[in-house]
């Protein structure tokens, strides 16, 4: 399996992707038909079949997702794995919002980006704030090839006077750069992308502080609440992106933005309207922690994810700076901050403070030397992730896979995630022990079983647990 960076890292094992079911598509003058979702950037990914059309529950009478007699596109064996966005002038205006972005390749000489390349996708989401109401929406801005046009126009969203709009960016290849459609536009957006010559891999971020600033002084002040995050089935609180039973080697990264893509490789917002128009067409959707626990992991447990305004589909739907927000409003001790040993935040090989710092002001957690040193994370997540696997083995063994060609359940799928967050962390150089000891896989190299350190076999029977 190709590693999840170009530098010398930790392969990434057990990543999730979320890629639907697919058409054959035409890139260029081929058509490129794929049998799998690929296993590019670990941990493991959600395959083909299990994130429907965002539109399906935002009414107006769209099918339930897209629909189409072919298979899961994947990426050409040699795809470039290092992609640009192009952001558009103005970009936290409602034009700005509403003109595709760009993607084209970083080093041409590496071969060309296609966004609808499940190994080269990118994607934007915009939250916004209304300082005058303290309402929160979604937009999600379209990516397109560069030097196409999108397959159907992008919504003009109405924003508040006087809105706050802060946007993020997830990536499913290794390295996405952002560039800009006219100069002083990254800079005035306040675009942080990592430091020079390194970038954060599948993150990057605009106008982010003076967003997540807005919010919480609308906190302070009253005009926004912040939903609780609930009491889960078994009895524990219902978990945020900073609770250690949850997070990985690099919590708090990507999007959940949705696009659906055309048979001809062209794309459009995941909207009622275009799901009805768009015939053939398959959804494709960002690697994202936070899809894994607001459609998996809090369905299971009886909890239910932060929705808003969605601008541009209808209906309500989740982003990363809701659960950011909620996260940092509820979870309790220890919360998880952005560790200095996650892979995103390293500059080539070593630790950065300024990067992770960067990074944690993109998601509105507090600077170094605030949350824990890498043998504490190491330490929290193998200890706090490891007891909730095992209260909730049953549960999670019952709950359908993230990705049915890797694991066999969300149980196999967790523990698999957290075997790699371990190795990917380096927390073995801390002195711990991998709380996952073996794992079992069939025949087709689908994830089975796996041995809790110190016991026997962890495969559960599929009843609840007490």
């Amino acid at each position: 399996m190709p590693h999840r960076y170009s530098r010398p890292r930790p392969s990434r094992r057990v990543r999730l992707s979320l890629i639907v079911a697919a058409v054959p598509l035409l890139i260029g003058a081929m058509a490129v038909a794929a049998i799998a979702s690929p296993l590019h950037h670990g941990p493991r990914p959600i395959g083909p079949g299990h994130r429907p059309s965002r539109s399906a529950s935002a009414g107006g009478g769209a099918s339930a997702a897209p629909t189409g007699g072919g298979t899961a596109i994947s990426s050409p064996a040699n795809a470039d794995p290092n992609c640009t966005l192009v952001v558009p002038a103005s970009p936290l205006t409602a034009r700005g919002l509403a003109t595709p972005y760009r993607l084209t390749a970083t080093n041409p000489e590496e071969g060309p980006c296609h966004e609808a390349d499940s190994a080269q996708s990118a994607f934007v989401q915009a939250t916004v704030y209304d300082p005058a109401t303290g309402a929160l929406s979604v937009y999600d801005p379209l990516v397109i090839d560069a030097g196409t046009r999108p397959a159907a126009a992008p919504v003009l969203p109405v924003l508040p006077a006087d809105a706050v709009v802060g946007i993020w960016f997830g990536y499913d290849g290794d390295d996405l750069t952002l560039s800009s459609a006219t100069p002083g536009t990254l800079t005035g957006a306040g675009c942080v992308n990592g430091l020079p010559g390194s970038v954060f891999t599948q993150y990057a971020y605009c106008d982010a502080v003076p967003f997540f600033t807005a919010v919480n002084r609308g906190i302070a002040a009253h005009k926004l609440t912040v939903p609780a995050l609930g009491t889960a089935v078994d009895g524990k609180p219902c978990p945020s992106t900073r609770d250690f039973s949850i997070v990985d080697q690099d919590q708090s990264d990507n999007v959940t933005t949705q696009y659906l893509a055309a048979p001809d490789g062209r794309t459009a917002q995941d909207t009622p309207a275009d799901t009805a128009r768009m015939t053939g067409a398959v959804v494709l959707a960002n690697p994202s922690d936070n899809a894994l626990l607001d459609e998996f992991v809090d369905p299971t447990l009886g909890c239910a994810a932060w929705q808003v305004k969605d601008l541009a589909a209808g209906g309500v739907t989740t982003s990363l700076a809701l659960d950011e927000i909620q996260a940092a409003a509820h979870q309790g001790a220890p919360a998880a901050l952005v560790p200095l040993n996650d892979p995103m935040t390293l500059d080539g090989v070593t630790q950065s403070t300024r990067k992770t710092n960067l990074y944690r002001a993109g998601v509105d957690q507090a600077a170094l030397p605030a949350g824990q040193r890498p043998a504490a994370y190491c330490r929290d997540m193998d200890t706090i992730q490891t007891a909730r696997l095992k209260l909730d083995r049953a549960r999670f063994a019952a709950a359908p896979s993230p990705d049915p060609a890797a694991a066999d359940s969300l149980l196999t799928f967790l523990a698999g995630r957290l075997q790699g967050s371990f190795e990917n962390l380096g927390c073995a150089g801390y002195g711990l022990t991998n709380p996952i000891s073996s794992e079992q896989t069939d025949g087709n190299g689908v994830l089975v079983g796996f041995t809790f350190a110190g016991a026997a076999s962890a495969t559960p029977s599929l009843s609840p647990s007490p």
